[in-house]
């Protein structure tokens, strides 16, 4: 129960901490830019996606040309001398200031993200500056295995994956402080 409790906790204060990180500080906005002309942008979409959702790469090659040499040249002449793009698609849009689907899934996220921490925090009766000190290697490990990669393949900005690096050092440390002391209390009151 108090795995249970520590992870509720832990959620909490990592959703309470990416509303302010995003809203008040807009950490969740750096490195993201407006388009020159979006209308223009988006008249091309549908005729140059189709209809069908998706992560788009381009330029892009399938990838089972790429054994192809000849194709695997024509795609690196393409690459270097096209702009760059990766983009999540959605043809048939919605309302992007309706959050009402998308902060229960971001709550459970963290909730969920505060369980697996809480569970590894509470495997001995490590002290609380141990227990502080495995969720902030898990804030680094998380963003070295996902935000990393992301700056290192798909050209994510620089300035978004230090923000991003900021956002969860600091958020699984608050989160971290409340969960180790919970942790910690709990522990206490039973011997």
């Amino acid at each position: 129960m108090r795995v249970l409790v520590a992870a509720l906790l832990g959620g909490i204060v990592m959703f309470l901490w990416g509303a302010v990180s995003h809203m008040a500080l807009g950490l969740g906005d750096v490195g993201m830019r407006q388009p020159a002309n979006e209308d223009t942008v988006l008249s091309v979409l549908h005729p140059g996606l189709g209809e069908r959702p998706g992560v788009f790469l381009l330029p892009s090659i399938d990838p089972a040309r790429m054994s192809d040499k000849a194709a695997r040249e024509a795609y690196a002449a393409k690459s270097k001398v096209s702009p760059f793009v990766l983009m999540v698609y959605l043809p048939e849009g919605g309302d992007l200031t309706d959050m009402s689907g998308q902060l229960p899934r971001q709550w459970a996220s963290d909730t969920l993200s505060a369980l697996a921490l809480a569970f590894v925090m509470a495997l001995a009766p490590f002290s609380f500056m141990t227990r502080l000190s495995i969720a902030l290697a898990a804030a680094v490990f998380a963003w070295l295995s996902i935000l990393v990669p992301y700056w290192n393949w798909y050209h994510f900005p620089t300035s978004f994956i230090l923000a991003a690096l900021i956002e969860q050092l600091i958020g699984w440390l608050l989160a971290g402080i409340v969960m180790a002391w919970w942790l910690g209390r709990e522990r206490r009151r039973a011997t």
